[in-house]
């Protein structure tokens, strides 16, 4: 199985770490476990991860400190904090060292693989062939200039960019079910309830662009997820 990324995972709960990286291995990623902020600083100099999973408390070097050791090396690796911690004080002394987000243990590994996948997006330069104009049916979307256009390359609607954003993921995942979650992850960052709500209202904005084709739709699964569906062949 190809690596999808290097994580760097400092967290002194020897069972919840091996668990941890256990599942994160099975997803696909390479996991350096170590149990204090010492062993990880140490392990981050011989080599650079592509994201850090850092708990807040641990011995010799906590994870604040850890965090802000490794700002001064590097600016852009993503940074999220493992904590059982969800005071407001704790998130604002979070952010102040460079970290990106929390996840609050005891965690899902499924929004904590999101939110892993959100980050490395961000953070990755996208590859140079990586594909911009979708056919949907019979009519084409491209990315770069936000136009819906039909096959003689007529634009018949503009988009703006979080309405292309969110069909991009949709044209990339295309007569796949996504869960609600998975998609704000993956197009606003985070999934809360005001992120929910916009993202409705694109939906319906979405639904009436691509009736210019009536054989695409977008499918809801109510309380579970969405589906673009494009007939194939």
């Amino acid at each position: 199985m190809e690596v999808k990324a290097k994580i760097l995972l400092a967290e002194d709960d020897y069972n919840f770490g091996l668990v941890l990286k256990q599942r994160l291995t099975e997803a696909g990623y390479e996991v350096t476990h170590c149990s204090d902020g010492d062993i990880a600083w140490k392990s981050f100099q011989k080599s650079v991860p592509d994201i850090c999973l850092f708990d807040i408390t641990m011995p010799k070097c906590d994870g604040l400190d850890l965090a802000k050791q490794v700002r001064q090396r590097n600016d852009l690796i993503p940074i999220l904090f493992l904590t059982a911690k969800g005071r407001d004080e704790d998130k604002i002394s979070g952010y102040n060292h460079g970290c990106d987000g929390y996840i609050t243990k005891p965690c899902s590994i499924q929004e904590l693989i999101l939110r892993i996948e959100v980050f490395l997006k961000r953070t990755r330069p996208l590859n140079a062939d990586k594909k911009k104009v979708f056919q949907i049916g019979h009519i084409f979307f491209d990315y770069n200039d936000l136009k819906i256009q039909n096959s003689r390359g007529t634009a018949l609607f503009t988009l703006t960019q979080k309405e292309g954003d969110l069909l991009r993921f949709f044209c990339e995942n295309v007569n796949k079910k996504l869960s609600r979650q998975e998609i704000l992850y993956n197009v606003w960052g985070k999934d809360d309830y005001f992120m929910g709500r916009s993202m409705d209202v694109l939906l319906v904005k979405l639904r009436k662009v691509l009736g210019v084709d009536t054989q695409i739709k977008i499918i809801t699964f109510h309380g579970a997820g969405f589906k673009l569906e494009v007939p194939e062949g």
